[in-house]
C-alpha cells in the first residue's frame, strides 16, 4: 500500500492470520445479544460469522464505515487489512457473499423443517426480519455501490436465486412459474412495508395474497 513502512512485522503487530481471527469474530458490544442468546435462536445471527466491521455495513451503510474504524474495530492497522483483503470493496463483497450464504442456508433449513412452499418461504423471511430491521443488504447495497463494484455479482444473484425459488415453489404447488416470479415481487415489497414502513401486518398481508395467487395460478 502507497505510504506504508517497509520495516519488518514485530511480535507486536498482528499477522494475516491473527487480523482474520478476530475480523471473524462476533461483536458482542455492536449487537447487544449474548451468544448464548443467539445460539438459542432460530435465525443465525448474521455476527456470528460476519466480521463485527461488516455488520456495521448493514447498520450504518456501506459510505459511512471507512476504512479506519474497520481496523480499529480489528485491533489492527490500515496496512495491515490492505494487505490481507486488498480493498474496502473487497470487503464489502465479502459481506454481502458471507450473507447471501447464511441467507441462502436459513430458508432452506426452515423450508425443511416446516414444509415447502411460498407461504413458508415468507414465514422464513419473517423470522430473518426479526433479527435484521434494517431491511434487504442487497438492496441497501446496491443503492450505495457503482456498477463496476466487486459486490454486484453478489447482489444480482441473490436476486436471481430469490426468483427461481419462488418459480420452483409455485411449480411444486400447480402453478406456473410466472406465478413465481411474481410471489418474488411480492416477498420483495413485504420487506419494504416491514422494514420501512414499519408495517406490523406487512407479512401477514403478503401471505394472504400469496394465498390468492396460488389459487388463481393452480
Amino acid at each position: 500500500m502507497a505510504g506504508g513502512s517497509n520495516r519488518p512485522a514485530t511480535a507486536a503487530e498482528p499477522t494475516n492470520t491473527a487480523v482474520e481471527t478476530r475480523l471473524w469474530m462476533v461483536s458482542e458490544s455492536s449487537s447487544g445479544v449474548s451468544s448464548r442468546q443467539r445460539r438459542s435462536s432460530s435465525v443465525p445471527a448474521e455476527s456470528d460469522s460476519i466480521p463485527p466491521t461488516t455488520r456495521l455495513f448493514y447498520t450504518r451503510g456501506i459510505h459511512a464505515v471507512g476504512v479506519d474504524l474497520i481496523a480499529e474495530v480489528a485491533g489492527t492497522t490500515k496496512k495491515t487489512l490492505y494487505d490481507r483483503f486488498g480493498s474496502k470493496d473487497a470487503l464489502v463483497a465479502l459481506y454481502l457473499s458471507t450473507r447471501f450464504e447464511r441467507w441462502k442456508a436459513h430458508v432452506e433449513a426452515w423450508l425443511d423443517g416446516h414444509g415447502r412452499g411460498a407461504v413458508q418461504a415468507l414465514d422464513a423471511l419473517e423470522a430473518w426480519l426479526e433479527s435484521n430491521t434494517f431491511g434487504c443488504a442487497f438492496v441497501n447495497a446496491n443503492a450505495e455501490i457503482g456498477p463496476d463494484h466487486p459486490a454486484v455479482g453478489v447482489i444480482r444473484a441473490e436476486k436471481e436465486w430469490m426468483r427461481e425459488l419462488y418459480e420452483r415453489l409455485a411449480e411444486e404447488a400447480g402453478a406456473p412459474a410466472a406465478v413465481g416470479a411474481q410471489l418474488h415481487l411480492l416477498h420483495e415489497g413485504a420487506i419494504i412495508g416491514y422494514a420501512v414502513a414499519a408495517q406490523a401486518d406487512a407479512l401477514d398481508n403478503a401471505r394472504a395474497a400469496a394465498r390468492t395467487m396460488l389459487g388463481a395460478g393452480g
